[in-house]
């Protein structure tokens, strides 16, 4: 994970943020807002130029910092993204959605066209582009902040990062390391459970491990995460092959490890294609173009 670059030197004036939604459910506003006080400790530090999710609304504002979440999933929102990396002078994206493509990302893994009109009376007006993708597939992005939802520390300690005039730091340990300095006990050497927490990032304070649950993956592979390793792993516990391939569809499907997993482990639960007429063994001989015929001898 490579580090954020130094953010701009903003002046005397009170730097401007802006909060944007893209295709998502407002999750990761909803987090910024539940901060409470911190948030409105935030507002006498900032000037907020557009957060609709708190009722300020100017999505043509010029920023200094712009909150992205969300995923690119429309044509509107292709245009709309660049014209928003065209005012902001530093880009976070919060949230599954903004640095995977999220669970619509789903859809990635097969026909977007077949998936729209199996579910809508009238896929012609439906205006979507073949695949979700997450923010920094169109635009330069200084930093992502992964989670689903994304952690209110971590985007509140980004923010005071920046207005410090440094390069907020990111996490890079996995969820296993998290569980250790909280004294959990493994859920997938003790329990069985098919545990994501070997490879993904840290962010949510282990919190499913935490209540003897395995982890989904929410905050995405963490760096050279052994996916295909514990994907196999997940099959020597009995998982089966659309088992596996489930364990890697949730929020981050998006996410290129997981990505990878789901779609090979779904090819393995594919049914074998039936032989070709004659190609069984013990079949009689067939003919060839010369007249004469197949022989096992």
């Amino acid at each position: 994970m490579t580090m954020p670059p130094k953010p701009p030197a903003i002046g005397a004036r009170r730097p401007r943020l802006a909060v944007h939604k893209f295709s998502s459910c407002d999750g990761c506003q909803l987090s910024l807002l539940n901060a409470g006080e911190s948030l409105l400790a935030l507002a006498e530090r900032v000037d907020i130029v557009h957060f609709a999710e708190a009722g300020i609304v100017d999505e043509h504002a010029e920023a200094d910092i712009a909150l992205v979440e969300g995923s690119i999933s429309t044509p509107e929102e292709q245009t709309r993204i660049q014209a928003v990396r065209s005012r902001s002078r530093w880009i976070l994206s919060i949230g599954a959605c903004a640095t995977a493509g999220g669970p619509q990302a789903l859809r990635n893994l097969g026909d977007s066209a077949d998936w729209i009109a199996s579910v809508y009376r009238r896929p012609d007006w439906i205006s979507a582009l073949p695949a979700s993708s997450a923010i920094g597939a169109h635009v330069p992005v200084e930093l992502e902040l992964p989670g689903c939802p994304v952690s209110t520390e971590q985007v509140l300690a980004a923010l005071t990062s920046l207005l410090a005039g440094a390069a907020p730091l990111t996490e890079q340990d996995k969820v296993c390391l998290e569980c250790k300095r909280r004294g959990q006990v493994c859920v997938l050497v003790t329990k069985g459970e098919p545990c994501l927490g070997p490879v993904t990032v840290t962010g949510c304070g282990a919190l499913c491990p935490g209540l003897g649950r395995d982890c989904y993956g929410c905050y995405g592979p963490a760096e050279n995460p052994e996916v295909a390793t514990l994907a196999e792993r997940f099959g020597d516990l009995g998982l089966d092959a659309h088992a596996v391939a489930r364990r890697f569809m949730y929020q981050q499907s998006g996410a290129q490890p997981f990505h990878r997993a789901a779609r090979d482990w779904r090819q393995r639960a594919r049914p074998a294609a039936p032989p070709a007429p004659g190609a069984e063994s013990g079949a009689a001989p067939g003919p060839q173009p010369d007249g004469s015929t197949d022989s096992h001898d």
